[in-house]
């Protein structure tokens, strides 16, 4: 039994945390749940017991073998080396650690062997990211992927409980045939589109799309695949969807991608478009899984495969691969 927490643990995803360490019944000693000033006091369920949130300091670790980050990349930087010093175990979710060269970027359904090459701090990859390779990975593997290109549409909840919130109020408000004053979003995200997730960088780039390519390369252990990613935010409350196409080294065919996947951890094949079957976002909510559709060649290069991959992003892009990672921790006794 280990002792927890979870920093950040009143927005979405530290709620989704608290809630998965108990369905999966992760095996819990104590849980600290630790959060901003703000949300100090307020009372949460874990396992029919009533925690009060306490305000994360420096001084909250004491005794605490495992946390789980989700506290934004400033909170992240600010705490997580406590929290180490503390002889706690750091599960990040946020950007602050991903790209640091001796902190491990995990998804155990990829490569969770490099858990044990942490050094107090394992991240957890951005949740756009984490879909896509749980899907392509075997097949790298297996056909060695040389480049990508990417286009996302991200719904809301990845930016937070006052997204979900606005895009409420925007579509209630356009109904009503009342004014919109977008808060959140520079624009109108309801019924609307948004080509614009994170900073843009000089080389026209969103901080987001290079997220993907960077995490990318480091997951799956090869510098040299090309990547090219555009990240939309649309009009839906819960889990992401990406269109995506590579291009292999080896021959690929459809029907090798659909056995391979169909057998691989974490992923669900839905592939029968003409009976109107594959992934869509109301299908992902609350899942675990990874749902991949729309498998086809690519007819435009040799070796080429389109398809479609679906997933919630509070779940298995965030949350739950936390939590898989602790579960790895325990797995291989690193902990």
């Amino acid at each position: 039994m280990y002792n927890v927490a979870v920093v950040g643990a009143t927005g979405l995803v530290g709620r989704e945390m608290v809630s998965i360490l108990e369905t999966r019944n992760f095996p819990v000693k104590s849980l600290r749940l630790l959060a901003t000033s703000r949300s100090q006091g307020t009372i949460v369920k874990f396992k029919g017991q009533d925690i009060v949130v306490e305000e994360a300091t420096p001084d909250s670790f004491d005794g605490v073998q495992i946390a789980l980050f989700s506290a934004g990349e400033k909170g992240s930087k600010e705490l997580a080396p406590f929290a180490v010093k503390s002889g706690a175990v750091v599960i990040d979710n946020s950007n602050a650690f991903r790209m640091e060269p001796d902190v491990p970027l995990v998804v155990p359904e990829v490569n969770e062997e490099k858990v044990k090459e942490h050094k107090g701090i394992i991240a957890n990859p951005n949740c756009s990211t984490i879909q896509m390779v749980v899907a392509l990975a075997p097949l790298h593997r297996r056909f060695r992927i040389k480049r990508i290109v990417v286009s996302t549409y991200q719904s809301v909840s990845g930016t937070g409980r006052e997204a979900v919130e606005e895009l409420w109020e925007e579509t209630r408000n356009i109904l009503e045939g009342k004014p919109i004053v977008p808060k959140v979003y520079p624009h109108q995200i309801a019924f609307n589109l948004l080509p614009h997730i994170d900073i843009f960088y000089p080389n026209g780039y969103s901080k987001e799309e290079m997220k993907m390519v960077n995490e990318t390369r480091k997951i799956l252990d090869d510098p040299t695949i090309k990547v090219c990613a555009t990240t939309v935010r649309v009009p839906v409350f819960r889990a992401h969807s990406e269109s995506v196409n590579i291009e292999t080294e080896l021959p690929i065919t459809p029907e090798e991608v659909r056995e391979i996947l169909s057998k691989a951890p974490g992923v669900v094949v839905i592939d029968k478009p003409e009976e109107a079957l594959y992934p869509m976002p109301i299908m992902a909510e609350g899942k675990d899984e990874v749902f991949v559709g729309r498998i086809r060649r690519d007819e435009s290069v040799e070796n080429g495969i389109a398809m479609w991959i679906v997933s919630d992003n509070i779940r298995k892009g965030a949350a739950l691969n936390a939590v898989q990672i602790a579960e790895s921790l325990v797995k291989l006794g690193l902990v």
